[in-house]
């Protein structure tokens, strides 16, 4: 069964537009754990942007669901991390100008520090995923650092349109053969909504789709609740 993994940073991106104490985050976790989510993911920014240290602590304290921390390789955060002991941690590369993660880390290029990275994290207990663009070196070298798990980064096929989609599409089809060969799991993430759920669906081997930010918009609408009931039921198919 393909799990749903819910972002829930822009819940934070609301509060922290006013720098009141609402909506919080864990109300938020609460009503995707009451809509069968299988799991929470908050990006923890070297910027605090959204997600504060004091969300993810009462996230963990609270343990509403599996806690994914997406994370850049910083060592204040991987401090952060080790001492936490989230129940999975993303690493992503990360810009300070950046409105939202604008491609895969480059495992290939950063090997001796994910390597450490990972060696620390994976003391602590805590599962490692690399999220990555689906290109055949960065799938072999994250397999040559032992990380468990990889999650495609799904953004240039879900901004494109037409031959160039096909063509996004078709690189996430090999990319996800080839990790699942190589004996990787896979999660993929970034930019998915139902409009584009269909072509993400033909992704073999997936794992779990982390969405964030329009399941956060959706719900604006129509409430977490049904954002999360109105994503799973169009993930089970028809």
């Amino acid at each position: 069964m393909l799990r749903l993994g819910v972002n829930i940073d822009h819940v934070a991106t609301l509060r922290e537009a006013r720098k009141t104490t609402y909506p919080d985050p864990l109300d938020a976790a609460r009503l995707c754990r009451d809509a069968g989510a299988h799991g929470l993911t908050v990006h923890l920014r070297e910027d605090r942007r959204h997600i504060q240290d004091d969300d993810v602590r009462r996230l963990k304290q609270a343990d509403i669901l599996p806690l994914n921390l997406e994370m850049g390789n910083h060592p204040e955060i991987v401090d952060f991390a080790v001492q936490l002991r989230p129940d999975e941690v993303c690493l992503v590369p990360e810009k300070r100008a950046e409105l939202t993660t604008e491609g895969g880390l480059d495992v290939a290029g950063q090997k001796a520090g994910l390597q450490a990275t990972l060696t620390r994290m994976q003391h602590a207990g805590i599962v490692v995923s690399l999220f990555i663009d689906p290109d055949p070196a960065q799938i072999e070298a994250a397999s040559e650092l032992g990380a468990p798990y990889i999650e495609l980064h799904t953004g240039s096929y879900c901004d494109s349109f037409g031959v160039a989609a096909d063509h996004e599409l078709d690189r996430l089809k090999r990319g996800a053969e080839l990790a699942h060969r190589l004996g990787l799991k896979v999660n993929a993430g970034h930019g998915i909504h139902l409009g584009n759920l269909p072509g993400i669906l033909q992704i073999p081997h997936l794992d779990t789709l982390n969405i964030g930010h329009s399941l956060v918009a959706r719900a604006v609408l129509v409430g977490m609740r049904a954002a999360v009931e109105e994503m799973l039921q169009a993930m089970a198919g028809p």
